[in-house]
């Protein structure tokens, strides 16, 4: 008489191998996923770097006027012909204009032409009816009463407005 479970012959269970894990996936070469993202990651630092490095460059302009216009003001306090502070202002002005701006669209202004261009371009009328008038009449005075320092201040903050154009 049979009761209960059947008898299991364990001898042959003993012959069997123990079961083992797949090898760990390999690392190299990576899921055609993750080139995808390292390609996206280096067109951004690409793009990235290269604004900053366009940036930099359109505002190597400004930061040489700015240079320059803290040079001028070291010189003007120990002098005293504000004409010749006058002219250098003008020059700086005029060939910052120039990096900055169509050359052909500056070159040519004189007098009253390149006042309009100056407030046109962030002057807010402080060149053609204010201190920034002396840059073209103060030049050709004999004796003058302009202040530089004002007109340091006009131009320093002209530059300022003016720092990311590049027409």
């Amino acid at each position: 008489m049979k009761t209960g479970a059947p008898e299991v012959d364990l001898s042959a269970l003993a012959d069997l191998r123990p079961y083992h894990l797949p090898e760990a996936p390999a690392w190299w070469p990576p899921a055609p996923g993750w080139w995808l993202v390292a390609l996206v990651l280096l067109i951004v630092v690409a793009v990235t770097a290269w604004r900053m490095r366009r940036r930099w460059r359109r505002q190597m302009a400004a930061r040489q006027a700015i240079r320059e216009l803290a040079l001028l003001r070291q010189r003007q306090k120990g002098r005293a012909d504000a004409a010749a502070s006058v002219r250098e202002l003008s020059r700086l002005l005029r060939r910052f204009a120039l990096a900055q701006f169509a050359h052909a669209d500056v070159a040519a202004l004189t007098g009253d032409a390149w006042l309009d261009f100056l407030d046109h371009h962030g002057g807010d009328g402080r060149f053609a009816s204010g201190a920034g008038r002396q840059l073209i009449e103060a030049p050709y005075r004999e004796t003058t009463d302009v202040s530089v320092e004002e007109l340091v201040v006009l131009v320093e903050d002209w530059v300022q407005r003016n720092r990311e154009v590049r027409a």
